[in-house]
Order: structure tokens, then sequence, then C-alpha cells
């Protein structure tokens, strides 16, 4: 058995050197690896889980078709072959290792997602998230000015013109807390290579915490179906060093958008916010 283990995990190593860098980082986004605080974690998880359970499919695998070629009925041969009633090590194995298995990925998924959940006591920038058909607000809470979203127009082609997206800027190795809302229905927030999203319930406040460490434009968009034009909800995240941050948030102040866009421009106005996790009126 030892030897047999020391055999795949040379044959792991030395497939694994060949890999690309898509295959590396298990064809999640390019970009996603070192994006955030968060991502390596979630990748080196994403990456392990398909190793272990690829191993257990070419186990799988071989094992019936070696059954299948070994029993099959031979020349000349009738009737059925001797019947193996039960083997109480094989069945106890075949027991014990799927809980081992299911025990383990529930335990790194938990710890990671842990690390993912926890909130920043004291968050470096706050923004406020707020999900609409079919578009996005942002409050900037810290620096007290807002950007007001509207849907993304589309060319001759049905293509998103760039100029027309919304963009979510953040300063680059800040502590961040995104605080996600919605004014209608349910949507979802999502950052494709941050590798994680988190849904926007009406009456509810959700929370994203993370520190965003490398500079660039990253694609968003909803990820829940919304309505009509759910495919066009999209939006960019621009992160970028602090000086072009000051520099965004002080052009949303000569805008004169100062303060914030809140509830009181939702669409569904009898919902109950509170402490709770959602009421409506009766």
């Amino acid at each position: 058995m030892k030897m047999a283990l020391t055999g795949v995990a040379l044959s792991a190593a030395v497939a694994l050197a060949g890999c690309t860098p898509a295959q590396q980082r298990g064809f999640l986004p390019e970009g996603s690896t070192d994006a955030t605080n968060h991502t390596e974690g979630i990748t080196a998880l994403w990456v392990n889980s398909w190793i272990v359970l690829l191993g257990v499919g070419v186990i799988t695998w071989g094992l019936v078709i070696w059954a299948t070629i070994a029993y099959r009925r031979r020349k000349g041969q009738t009737g059925l072959p001797v019947q193996l009633r039960y083997n109480m090590p094989i069945e106890t194995f075949f027991t014990v290792v799927p809980v081992v298995l299911i025990l383990a990925f529930f335990a790194f998924t938990a710890q990671e997602q842990t690390k993912i959940e926890a909130r920043y006591d004291d968050p470096e920038v706050t923004i406020e998230v707020f999900g609409k058909r079919w578009a996005w607000d942002f409050n900037y809470l810290d620096e007290d000015v807002y950007f007001q979203g509207v849907q993304v127009q589309t060319d001759d082609n049905g293509s998103a013109i760039p100029e027309t997206m919304p963009v979510l800027y953040l300063p680059v190795g800040k502590t961040t807390e995104l605080r996600i809302e919605t004014r209608d229905v349910i949507h979802s927030f999502w950052i494709v290579e941050f590798l994680y999203k988190k849904d926007m319930i009406p009456g509810q406040t959700n929370y994203m915490s993370f520190t965003p460490e490398k500079v660039g434009t990253f694609m968003g968009k909803c990820a829940e179906l919304c309505g009509e034009y759910h495919s066009m909800m999209l939006f960019e995240v621009k992160v970028v060093e602090q000086a072009e941050y000051d520099t965004y948030i002080e052009s949303l102040r000569a805008q004169g958008n100062i303060g914030s866009v809140g509830e009181d421009l939702n669409s569904n106005q009898d919902l109950f916010y509170g402490d709770e996790s959602l009421a409506q009126n009766a």
C-alpha cells in the first residue's frame, strides 16, 4: 500500500508539473489567484478537491474495467459465475473511505468559508451596494459620496457598451467591507475574479469583507435571474492605487453626488428593515 501511494503521489506531482497556469488554478478565471486575500485559499480548496476526486474516479473506473474484463463470461461457459454474497473488509472499506472524504471536504470547506465570512472590526473602506433592475448604486460611506448607475446599453450586436458600464472603485491593499442590499427583487452580487458571490435579499443586509491585493479591472454581474434584462445587469470593479481612488471620489463630489442614495428609493416600500432577517408589514 505504501508503494502504491508513493507511486500515485509521484505520478500526480509529475502530471501537475506539466500543467498550464490555467490548469494549475483549476480553470478558474484568469487573474483570480491573487485578486484578494481570499482567492488563494479558495483556489487551493477547489484544485485540491478536484485532484482527490479525480484520484477516486481513476480508482473506481479502474476497478470497474478490471472486474468487467477479469470476470467476463469466457467462451464455452454457461450459467452464472460463482456468487460472492459479502466481503466484510471490502464493504467496510467502501463505507469508511467515503465518510472520511465527506468529513474532510466539509472540514476544509467550513474552515475556508469561516475565513471568507469573517467581518473586519474596523474596515478601512466601507461601501454600500444596492442592486436594482437592472443596474447598481454605490454609496461610498466613508467619503459621503455616491454613484448612481443606469442599465448597461448595448450595440447593434447586443453586446454591452463599455462606456455605459457602472464602475465600482476600490483602493488596493485596504480592508474593505461591502454592505449588500437590493431595491426590488432578489439579486446576487458577483465579482467574477474574486471567486465569491453574495445574495441580495429584500429587507436584509448582507456583507462581503476582503482586501483587494492586485490593481486591475475585474468583471461583475448579477448571478441571480432577476427579470428580462438580467444578462445586462453588469458592472466593473476597478482596483486602483489610493491616489487614483481619491481622485475618483473627488470627481463624484464635484458632480454633486454628495450623501447617499438609500432605502427611500427602493421600489419595495412595505419591507421591514431591522434586526430580524425579513418581515413584511401586514
